[in-house]
Parts: C-alpha cells; structure tokens; sequence
C-alpha cells in the first residue's frame, strides 16, 4: 500500500491532495494513510503536511528500493522482482542462491553497501554505504554455457550508455568488464555462471559503480586506479537515474541478444565507446603474458589483437591493460 501511495504523490507532485482523497483512492483509512506518510518521511521523500489541505511531495530522496525504482521502470523482464538491502556481504553471492533456489530471470539484488564485494579473480569491491551502485541481476537465458561471457559486453554497453546519458560524462569501456572515465576505473563488472554441459542454470551479473563516493576517504592504493562518476561530473550524481537507464538498456540489448543471437548491438557500442582499441594492452591470460595492440572486436565480441610478431590473434577472455589507462603496468 505504501507504493500506492508513494505513487499517487508522485502523479500529483507540486499540489496537495488531501488525506480523505488518498483514502478514498486507495480504499484504506486515512489513518493507514497517515502511517505510510509517515514511513516515506523515515525513508527521506520530503513530504509537505497542512491541515485541511492534505500532504504534497516536495522531493524524493535518492534511494534504490523497489518502490523507488519500479514506479519509474518500464521493462518486461528486468527488475520485475527487486530485493534491496541496506547491507550484504556480496549481492553476487545472494543472487546465486535465490538463482537456485529457482528465483525467476530478471531479480535484481540491490544493496546500499557490501561488505565482502569483490572483482574478478576474487579482488576486493570497496562499496561504501549509500554512495555507489552495488548489484546483481539474475540471467536464465537458453544459450550454449560458452555464449554466457558475451553477455558481460552487454552490460559493460549499458552502464556506458547510462553514465554518459545522465551526466554526460565521456564514460569508455576497457575490454571487457571495465568503464573507465578520465583514465580510471568506475566502474566493475563481475559475470558469473552455474552450468551442465550444454546447458546454462543461471547467470548472475554483477555491477559495481562508484557514483558519489568520497576519493578523498578511499586507501591509497585505490585512488591511483579509480575514480567516482561525481569526481568526473563535479556534481553529485542520481544513482536512481543511473540504475534506471542502465536496466532499461541492458534489457534491450540482452533481449535482441536472445531472439537474434547476435551481439551486434552492444558490439557496436562497445567499439564506439572503447578505450582498448587502438592502443598498446598487455593481456594475461592463464600463464600467458602477451603484449600487443588492441585492434578490433569481433561480431562474437572477442579482442583482436596483433602481437609482436605482425600476426593478428583473437582473444576470448583474460586480464587486460590498457597503456594510459591506469592500472597499465
């Protein structure tokens, strides 16, 4: 009942309507009426109260629960069921196990701090409380287990898209999990994956974004590699509208994906965007270091590369630097 009225506050923002009108709408006392303004207040929405005139929303706050998030989302399949949390260890390691416990394709695991977030290769996450995005959407497409890393570029394609769309900022993608502003990292992509052999259980995506925090406030070692997007835009930044856009875009191009099986759409974006291309990387992968130049991305996503002997190679997955790029060593 609370997102009912949360939404006919909204649908009237700027104008009061009276408590005896919300309880006529809504078909719930006006006392009811009075506890969940009272709640949204708790929650941080600015909620102008006058007798006889009733209650009008002056400002909503910038918090990621699902009634926040689902009035303003549009999308068939991703974010339909939304857990938000104040604090998790890893929403990773909680969308796993909602996954297999046959949690439905498109729950978003959203928390306002992680605990143990961590990368890829089991690195830490700094994810300080109430400044970044920290979430995971669960996946159960019918594809091949050897399809499922494309879908990282997706994801890297749509946080890209969302920061430069809400703030404008000249958000590139480092091949092929990282966004990258100003020459350091925003942003992490974590893509993980339950499967049988020719068959795909789940697959839970991952997305870490630094939106507001405090650079000031991070280790040492931490901000000579990373950045926020308020850092880059001067400003603090909407979280909401990040994750609004973000979600909006990855369901459009994880559907084309899908029904086409083709990544044409989000290769497009990823070559458009990428600050891998054309430049000096070193790629460990496995035992592998191979040092060469990043030349172009394949229909099927994959890094081409020339190596140092002229050759042309393609690269399917491994850790990359990007000279320039900060954490190139």
């Amino acid at each position: 009942m609370k997102k009912e009225v949360l939404e006919t506050l909204k649908h009237n923002k700027g104008r009061f309507i009276s408590g005896e009108e919300l309880s006529n709408r809504l078909g719930v006392t006006r006392t009811a009426v009075w506890k969940h303004i009272h709640q949204l207040k708790e929650e941080g929405y600015r909620i102008e109260s006058v007798s006889k005139k009733g209650y009008k929303l002056l400002e909503e706050p910038d918090i990621l629960n699902e009634n926040a998030l689902q009035l303003d989302l549009d999308t068939k399949i991703i974010g339909k069921r939304i857990i938000h949390l104040n604090t998790i260890d890893s929403t990773n390691t909680m969308a796993k196990k909602i996954a297999a416990e046959d949690g439905e394709e498109g729950t978003i695991v959203i928390a306002e701090e992680q605990t143990e977030g961590r990368g890829r290769l089991g690195r830490k996450w700094v994810s300080p409380k109430g400044t970044g995005i920290w979430m995971s959407l669960i996946l159960k497409p019918s594809i091949e287990p050897t399809e499922a890393a494309k879908i990282t570029q997706i994801a890297a394609a749509a946080v890209a898209l969302a920061i430069r769309k809400v703030t404008g900022c000249e958000a590139g993608i480092k091949w092929p999990n990282d966004i990258i502003l100003e020459r350091k990292k925003v942003c992490g992509i974590l893509t993980e994956m339950s499967a049988e052999l020719n068959c795909v259980n789940y697959v839970i995506v991952g997305i870490g974004i630094n939106v507001n925090g405090d650079m000031e406030a991070f280790p040492e070692d931490i901000k000579k590699t990373a950045t926020s997007v308020k850092a880059s835009a001067g400003k603090t930044v909407s979280r909401k509208a990040i994750v609004l856009y973000i979600l909006r875009e990855f369901e459009r191009l994880y559907l084309d994906f899908i029904q086409s099986k083709s990544l044409q759409k989000s290769v497009e974006i990823c070559k458009k965007y990428s600050v891998t291309l054309g430049n000096p990387v070193k790629i460990i992968n496995r035992d592998r270091q191979i040092v060469a130049e990043a030349v172009d991305l394949t229909e099927e996503g994959e890094l081409v590369i020339r190596n140092q002997k002229g050759e042309l190679e393609k690269i399917i997955s491994g850790e990359v630097s990007v000279r320039g790029i900060s954490d190139y060593v």
